[in-house]
Protein backbone atom coordinates (compact mmCIF):
# COMPACT_ATOMS: atom_id res chain seq x y z
CA UNK A 1 0.00 0.00 0.00
CA UNK A 2 1.51 3.49 -1.05
CA UNK A 3 1.66 5.90 2.01
CA UNK A 4 0.22 9.20 1.43
CA UNK A 5 3.77 11.20 0.91
CA UNK A 6 4.97 8.54 -1.54
CA UNK A 7 4.67 10.28 -4.78
CA UNK A 8 4.30 7.72 -7.96
CA UNK A 9 7.46 7.06 -9.48
CA UNK A 10 7.53 4.46 -12.21
CA UNK A 11 11.45 3.63 -11.69
CA UNK A 12 10.57 3.08 -7.64
CA UNK A 13 8.54 0.01 -6.59
CA UNK A 14 7.01 -0.27 -3.45
CA UNK A 15 9.73 -2.40 -2.08
CA UNK A 16 12.40 0.38 -2.56
CA UNK A 17 9.52 3.08 -1.01
CA UNK A 18 9.89 0.48 2.02
CA UNK A 19 13.94 0.65 2.21
CA UNK A 20 13.52 4.48 1.61
CA UNK A 21 11.63 5.05 4.72
CA UNK A 22 13.74 2.96 7.05
CA UNK A 23 16.74 4.59 5.59
CA UNK A 24 15.44 7.94 5.88
CA UNK A 25 13.83 6.73 9.53
CA UNK A 26 17.35 5.35 10.70
CA UNK A 27 19.44 8.91 9.86
CA UNK A 28 16.50 11.34 10.71
CA UNK A 29 17.73 14.18 13.14
CA UNK A 30 21.38 13.20 12.97
CA UNK A 31 23.56 16.01 12.40
CA UNK A 32 25.48 15.70 8.12
CA UNK A 33 23.31 12.27 7.46
CA UNK A 34 22.03 13.52 4.42
CA UNK A 35 25.41 12.25 2.26
CA UNK A 36 24.56 8.85 4.02
CA UNK A 37 20.75 9.01 2.91
CA UNK A 38 20.95 9.83 -0.75
CA UNK A 39 23.72 7.39 -0.99
CA UNK A 40 21.77 5.00 0.39
CA UNK A 41 18.47 5.99 -1.56
CA UNK A 42 20.71 6.15 -4.74
CA UNK A 43 22.06 2.62 -3.83
CA UNK A 44 18.20 1.34 -3.79
CA UNK A 45 16.79 3.06 -6.79
CA UNK A 46 20.21 4.07 -9.31
CA UNK A 47 20.12 7.44 -9.63
CA UNK A 48 18.04 10.56 -7.54
CA UNK A 49 15.24 11.53 -9.06
CA UNK A 50 13.44 14.95 -8.46
CA UNK A 51 9.88 12.60 -6.60
CA UNK A 52 12.34 10.77 -4.25
CA UNK A 53 14.73 14.22 -3.54
CA UNK A 54 11.33 15.34 -2.33
CA UNK A 55 10.45 12.65 -0.61
CA UNK A 56 13.67 12.56 1.18
CA UNK A 57 13.43 16.24 2.45
CA UNK A 58 10.05 15.88 3.86
CA UNK A 59 10.77 13.03 5.48
CA UNK A 60 14.30 14.61 7.04
CA UNK A 61 12.52 18.25 7.67
CA UNK A 62 15.10 20.02 6.09
CA UNK A 63 14.87 22.30 2.80
CA UNK A 64 14.52 20.81 -0.53
CA UNK A 65 17.40 23.27 -1.64
CA UNK A 66 19.62 21.87 1.02
CA UNK A 67 19.02 18.12 -0.06
CA UNK A 68 19.24 19.16 -4.08
CA UNK A 69 22.48 21.21 -3.21
CA UNK A 70 24.51 18.46 -1.80
CA UNK A 71 22.48 16.31 -4.54
CA UNK A 72 24.13 18.50 -7.28
CA UNK A 73 27.36 19.47 -5.83
CA UNK A 74 29.21 15.93 -5.32
CA UNK A 75 30.05 13.68 -8.20
CA UNK A 76 29.52 10.61 -6.87
CA UNK A 77 25.19 11.10 -7.03
CA UNK A 78 23.35 11.08 -10.01
CA UNK A 79 19.93 12.76 -10.96
CA UNK A 80 19.57 11.31 -14.26
CA UNK A 81 19.17 6.45 -14.63
CA UNK A 82 22.05 4.90 -14.64
CA UNK A 83 22.77 2.18 -17.65
CA UNK A 84 23.00 -1.92 -16.62
CA UNK A 85 26.77 -1.37 -17.60
CA UNK A 86 28.95 1.56 -17.59
CA UNK A 87 31.03 1.88 -20.71
CA UNK A 88 34.39 4.27 -19.91
CA UNK A 89 36.42 5.01 -22.96
CA UNK A 90 40.14 6.56 -22.17
CA UNK A 91 40.19 9.92 -23.76
CA UNK A 92 44.15 10.48 -22.55
CA UNK A 93 47.28 10.81 -25.16
CA UNK A 94 48.06 7.03 -25.85
CA UNK A 95 44.24 6.07 -26.13
CA UNK A 96 43.35 8.98 -28.24
CA UNK A 97 46.89 8.38 -30.80
CA UNK A 98 45.58 4.74 -31.30
CA UNK A 99 42.28 5.79 -32.32
CA UNK A 100 39.51 5.77 -29.16
CA UNK A 101 37.91 8.34 -30.86
CA UNK A 102 36.98 6.03 -33.90
CA UNK A 103 35.53 3.73 -30.95
CA UNK A 104 33.45 6.23 -29.39
CA UNK A 105 32.25 7.51 -32.55
CA UNK A 106 30.65 3.88 -32.96
CA UNK A 107 29.37 3.21 -29.68
CA UNK A 108 27.67 7.13 -30.48
CA UNK A 109 26.19 5.59 -33.56
CA UNK A 110 25.17 2.11 -32.08
CA UNK A 111 23.34 3.12 -29.32
CA UNK A 112 22.44 6.75 -29.72
CA UNK A 113 24.61 7.55 -26.89
CA UNK A 114 26.14 10.74 -26.16
CA UNK A 115 29.24 11.07 -23.69
CA UNK A 116 27.25 11.63 -20.00
CA UNK A 117 24.19 9.91 -20.94
CA UNK A 118 22.52 6.64 -20.68
CA UNK A 119 21.16 4.66 -23.48
CA UNK A 120 17.09 4.50 -23.88
CA UNK A 121 16.33 0.49 -22.93
CA UNK A 122 18.93 1.53 -19.83
CA UNK A 123 21.45 -1.33 -21.12
CA UNK A 124 24.62 1.37 -21.11
CA UNK A 125 25.73 4.54 -19.74
CA UNK A 126 28.65 6.17 -21.48
CA UNK A 127 31.86 8.26 -20.24
CA UNK A 128 34.71 9.43 -21.58
CA UNK A 129 37.07 9.92 -18.84
CA UNK A 130 41.01 11.53 -19.23
CA UNK A 131 42.37 8.30 -18.31
CA UNK A 132 42.29 4.72 -17.06
CA UNK A 133 45.77 4.23 -15.99
CA UNK A 134 46.70 1.09 -18.14
CA UNK A 135 48.32 3.16 -21.12
CA UNK A 136 50.17 0.19 -21.95
CA UNK A 137 47.11 -1.51 -22.95
CA UNK A 138 45.93 1.73 -25.46
CA UNK A 139 43.52 2.36 -26.60
CA UNK A 140 41.07 1.04 -23.59
CA UNK A 141 37.99 0.60 -22.80
CA UNK A 142 36.71 -0.43 -19.39
CA UNK A 143 32.78 -1.81 -19.07
CA UNK A 144 31.45 -1.94 -15.82
CA UNK A 145 34.93 -3.73 -14.08
CA UNK A 146 36.17 -5.43 -16.76
CA UNK A 147 39.01 -3.49 -18.54
CA UNK A 148 39.32 -4.22 -22.24
CA UNK A 149 42.53 -3.33 -23.88
CA UNK A 150 43.57 -2.99 -27.56
CA UNK A 151 39.88 -1.88 -28.49
CA UNK A 152 39.43 -1.09 -32.17
CA UNK A 153 36.57 0.91 -33.84
CA UNK A 154 36.24 -3.00 -35.70
CA UNK A 155 35.96 -5.06 -32.12
CA UNK A 156 34.35 -2.78 -29.64
CA UNK A 157 30.98 -3.53 -30.78
CA UNK A 158 31.85 -7.00 -30.13
CA UNK A 159 33.00 -6.79 -26.62
CA UNK A 160 29.65 -4.85 -25.76
CA UNK A 161 27.53 -7.34 -27.28
CA UNK A 162 28.65 -9.47 -24.49
CA UNK A 163 26.85 -7.56 -21.75
CA UNK A 164 23.50 -7.66 -21.53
Amino acid sequence: MTHALQPAHPDITEEMWSKITTVIADNKGKPGSIITVLRECQDIVGYLPVQLMDFISAGMNLPSSEVFGVASFYALFSMQPKGRHLIKLCMGTACYVKGIKESLVRIKNRYQLEEGSTSEDRRFSLEAVRCLGACGLAPVMVVDADTHGAISSDTVLDVLDRYE
